[in-house]
């Protein structure tokens, strides 16, 4: 199992592009960036073509951007566009978007819709990524002859997505090539890879045994942020914040083990919170980065 670990870029308090270039120069393996409409993040097309074009050895992905809402057609073009740009450098990942009423307004979707556009949707990327011409007459979305030129560097992507409960979990067995968790502890992360492999199984199809990871957040102070907080009580609320949410790079290394030892081997660290210093903090979580991968690879 090959462990990698990226970071999440954060949307305020730090010097974006110095944060960028230092996490390149670091070592890290990805930068990932955030997709929420009604909070201080940026667009994450916007986000990850300027990450794009600061780097040239660190993949860029969106954890997750919410495709309901989207017309598949731009989207492909645009995120096929990123990646010649980028030399084929994207990883996409897709979700249903928050839970939160005014998530789904911004995108001019119903709730209870959501996922059966998610389902028309993202087999229509693949396609457009993939054929020469897209004929698609569906619930949601009618294409005749349509085509995407350029196309992206392979033709198309491994697609990740992300999602806990068995519905998602089934939905991503079936149409995802990776997972991404968030806010749950190992043992629900290994209770999900069982349950996702089921999936694939059902499917017939699989998804490699490395492409199974988590978001950890990484706030260096006791006192967490409500924020952080509600998301661990809404999917573990028996468990203590400061289990998931790390707060010391010592807490960081030890969650990271916890969760390489049920079975995931992607992460994203997602520093939170004021910091003075976010630069000089990347060495630290570079050097926890670096311990947790040659433990776990050797």
């Amino acid at each position: 199992m090959s462990v990698r670990v990226g970071l999440a870029l954060p949307a305020t308090g730090v010097d974006l592009g110095a944060f960028v270039d230092e996490s390149e120069r670091l070592g890290f393996d990805s930068l990932w960036v955030t997709e929420r409409v009604n909070a201080a993040t940026h667009d994450p097309v916007v986000a990850m073509t300027g990450a794009a074009a600061r780097t040239s050895r660190m993949k860029i992905g969106a954890s997750v951007m919410v495709l309901p809402g989207r017309q598949p057609a731009l989207l492909a073009k645009a995120l096929a566009s990123l990646d010649v740009l980028s030399g084929g450098r994207l990883l996409p990942a897709f979700g249903l978007g928050l839970p939160a009423r005014e998530e789904h307004q911004a995108f001019g979707v119903e709730a209870g819709d959501r996922a059966a556009i998610f389902e028309e949707a993202l087999p229509l990327l693949r396609r457009l990524w993939a054929e020469d011409e897209v004929v698609h007459h569906g619930q949601w979305f009618t294409y005749d002859r349509a085509r995407i030129d350029p196309k992206p560097v392979k033709r198309g992507f491994p697609v990740w997505m992300g999602g806990v409960t068995p519905r998602e979990l089934d939905r991503v067995g079936r149409l995802a090539d990776g997972w991404l968790a968030a806010f749950i502890g190992p043992a629900r992360v290994e209770a999900a890879i069982a349950a996702i492999v089921e999936a694939t199984d059902r499917a017939g199809r699989s998804i490699d045994d490395d492409h199974y990871g988590s978001t950890i957040v990484y706030h260096p102070d006791p006192d967490l942020p409500a924020e952080a907080k509600a998301a661990v009580a809404r999917l573990e609320p028996d468990t203590d914040p400061r289990e998931l949410v790390a707060t010391s790079p010592e807490a960081l290394e030890a969650i990271l083990r916890r969760y390489v030892d049920v079975g995931a081997s992607k992460f994203v660290v997602a520093p939170q919170g004021p910091h003075a210093d976010w630069i000089g903090e990347l060495t630290t979580l570079a050097h926890v980065t670096r311990s947790v991968e040659s433990w776990a690879n050797a």
